[in-house]
């Protein structure tokens, strides 16, 4: 359920799924650690992040102290970081950053209950930003084309 469609309204939406980025992180950093790898990347946006508490940097930097002490790798004195190449831009940059690279935005969906074929249901959150996001670019959403 949408904030009545104010973005910047506090508290944390219904859209919020409980720790995911910590889920995700969490295997990443154990597939890391088996792979000798030190440098996760995580797509996380803290500008337009909607309320998100694990969409912060406060959450990627405690998880970079996370795993220096929850790893054989860190006890043993290696350091982890977490790159978050998009926390600072807003929508509308992610967008043009992403068509610049190639994306197919038809490929991808914001929305947590897209009907059947796979459109958005306009409602969500995620579907607010991510039109917000299509209309400041200046592009059309693919995903509504269909």
């Amino acid at each position: 359920m949408p904030r009545d469609r104010d973005l910047s309204a506090p508290g944390i939406p219904s859209t919020y799924v409980p720790a995911r980025n910590t889920i995700m992180l969490s295997l990443a950093l154990g597939w890391a650690e088996v792979l000798d790898a030190r440098d996760l990347v995580i797509g996380v946006n803290a500008l337009d992040y909607s309320g998100y508490p694990d969409c912060r940097p406060e959450f990627v930097e405690q998880f970079e102290r996370l795993a220096a002490v929850a790893t054989r790798a860190g006890v043993e004195g290696a350091s982890f970081h977490i790159h978050t190449p998009l926390i600072a831009l807003g929508k509308a940059d992610i967008i043009r950053r992403g068509v610049a690279l190639g994306l197919d935005y038809a490929l991808t969906t914001s929305c947590y209950d897209p009907s059947p074929n796979g459109r958005p249901c306009g409602h969500c959150d995620s579907c607010a930003l991510r039109a917000k996001g299509f209309a400041e670019a200046g592009l059309p959403d693919p995903l509504l084309l269909r």
